[in-house]
């Protein structure tokens, strides 16, 4: 019996290689199907619910500190531990965040063995920022030209596509 095969062309795929603070590949990747139009409802999610983590944790945060605080045998005042607690908080929703765009364990993909902090949250944003959303307004561009070429202009509504 003949083995047949079936292949689907290639794919716009981004890849990111990872690397170390020294600059060595760690072998590990982030990949991106940009053809994929659930990826920039990701892109849209993660903004929306970065911009909600912070505002809660801030709110958190003003709270605790108009409540009285007290000071007792522990080397951290009441308040002081909870605003740390809220900020710890703060870092994993963060991470969770984060994981929805680049996928399962990409946050840690990237940083490589090394704590999420204030420090490594801003150098992946960094990163989200400026090597794959300038792909996502283009990819956006693109699914809408395949689209129209494809089946017209889905997108407009003075189209009757099923009559």
């Amino acid at each position: 019996m003949k083995d047949n095969y079936i292949q689907l062309g290639k794919s716009n795929v981004l890849t990111l290689k990872i690397k170390t603070d020294t600059g060595e590949f760690t072998g590990e990747t982030l990949t991106f199907d940009l053809d994929d139009p659930d990826l920039l409802l990701k892109y849209q999610d993660l903004i929306e619910k970065d911009k909600k983590n912070y505002q809660t944790t801030r709110n958190k945060i003003l709270i605790i500190e108009k409540q009285q605080d007290h000071k007792g045998k522990k080397l951290l005042s009441s308040n002081e531990e909870a605003k740390i607690r809220a900020t710890s908080e703060f870092f994993k929703e963060e991470q969770k965040i984060f994981d929805m765009f680049l996928g399962e364990g990409g946050t840690a993909k990237l940083l490589n063995g090394r704590k999420f902090s204030w420090t490594t949250m801003a150098e992946i944003k960094k990163i989200i920022l400026e090597q794959i959303a300038p792909y996502l307004e283009k990819t956006m561009d693109l699914i809408t030209e395949q689209v129209k070429e494809e089946y017209g202009n889905i997108f407009d509504d003075k189209d009757e596509v099923l009559k």
